[in-house]
């Protein structure tokens, strides 16, 4: 029988790897085999992570400090992975932030932020992943975590800095798919909707948003934990070699609405 999500023995890289959404899409990585490289900016965190999914699937592990809005820590992690596994197969960009305000309150400082870490971020990893390593070899998976804000506007929370970064991050996973197939490189995004963390399950649980998903979200739910784990293993397949420049919202069927 055949596995269509063997990934043994390739090497992951995943931003935003201290808690969330980016430890349950590294586990769900290293459980078909890859060796996987936890990034974030806080050290003990990732050291966790790493010890963690090694212990639990049997598979090599490294944590790496990272800013992604620094270009020479970027292009560290990325000659650091090099050094210690010789390859890059696969690259989770999920490193995130979110200003939440009214538009016309935002400041200058918060949408720069914003547009910096994810749009920005997402860049400098993709791009220093494929001119070290990926274009070299001619192989990669590139997998950006955009957002279902990244295709629609909301006004339920205002966060058009979010919007704008996350918009961006949609399109430029098209101009990269674009301008690195002929590398054997895809490149693909998810668009999660609303999915609980630790950051986001005090909100999603208030009344407010709790009668806002049975309206606006046609499985009337929130995403639970594991519901991106077979996305990320799609884009990151060997066999999904023939897709690229997709954006998959992965959201209960809110932007179908």
């Amino acid at each position: 029988m055949k596995n269509y999500f063997n990934l043994k023995g390739q090497v992951a890289i995943v931003t935003g790897c201290s808690t969330g959404l980016g430890v349950q899409m590294a586990k769900a990585l290293a459980n078909q085999g890859a060796n996987i490289v936890a990034v974030a900016r806080r050290q003990n965190l990732i050291d966790e992570v790493a010890d963690n999914i090694a212990k639990e699937f049997n598979v090599k592990t490294l944590a790496v400090r990272c800013d992604i809005t620094d270009t020479d820590a970027v292009n560290e992690m990325i000659d650091k992975v090099l050094e210690v596994f010789g390859r890059i197969d696969i690259v989770v960009n999920n490193a995130g932030t979110g200003a939440v305000a009214p538009a016309e309150d935002i400041t200058d400082d918060q949408f720069y932020n914003e547009m910096n870490i994810d749009l920005f971020g997402s860049f400098r990893v993709a791009r220093a992943a494929a001119k070290k390593a990926m274009i070299p070899q001619k192989y990669g998976r590139v997998i950006n975590i955009a957002s279902m804000y990244g295709l629609v506007g909301n006004k339920v929370a205002g966060s058009a800095p979010y919007h704008a970064a996350k918009g961006g991050v949609v399109n430029l996973t098209r101009a990269l798919a674009s301008e690195w197939g002929k590398y054997n490189i895809t490149v693909n995004s998810i668009c999660p909707g609303y999915f609980y963390t630790d950051l986001t399950r005090e909100t999603l649980d208030s009344d407010f948003f709790q009668a806002n998903a049975k309206t606006m979200i046609p499985e009337e739910r929130y995403g639970k934990e594991g519901e991106l784990d077979s996305a990320v293993l799609f884009f990151a397949a060997p066999e999904s070699s023939y897709v690229t420049g997709v954006n998959l919202p992965v959201d209960g069927g809110y932007t179908a609405m």
